[in-house]
């Protein structure tokens, strides 16, 4: 399983509630606890950041794709859902092969 890289500030709001998001998800569902994190500080690993292409944080990845980043005024709510589908990525290959999910 890959780990999904989440991009943070101290000092950024939105960076404390994906904090707060993927604390509320692994306590939803087990599964995501299962989940290897990588925490990268933009201002202390500037370099790697470079590498990737994104302009706000908190700004997730999984694999080298961006599969969220955060904008102004995001709810804790939306930015629950851009790392859930970062997780059910590492987890399942796929939202379509997470648990509950219908195949047509």
């Amino acid at each position: 399983m890959k780990k999904v890289e989440i991009f943070y500030l101290r000092s950024c709001p939105y960076c404390v509630k994906a904090k707060k998001a993927v604390q509320e998800l692994v306590e939803e569902d087990e599964n995501y606890a299962r989940v290897p994190v990588k925490w990268v500080n933009e201002a202390e690993e500037a370099d790697y950041a470079g590498e990737h292409d994104y302009e706000r944080v908190p700004a997730v990845f999984y694999s080298g794709r961006k599969y969220f980043e955060a904008r102004p005024g995001d709810s804790l709510e939306k930015i629950r859902e851009g790392i859930r589908k970062a997780f059910d990525q590492s987890l399942y290959e796929g939202p379509e092969n997470a648990p509950g999910s219908s195949q047509a």
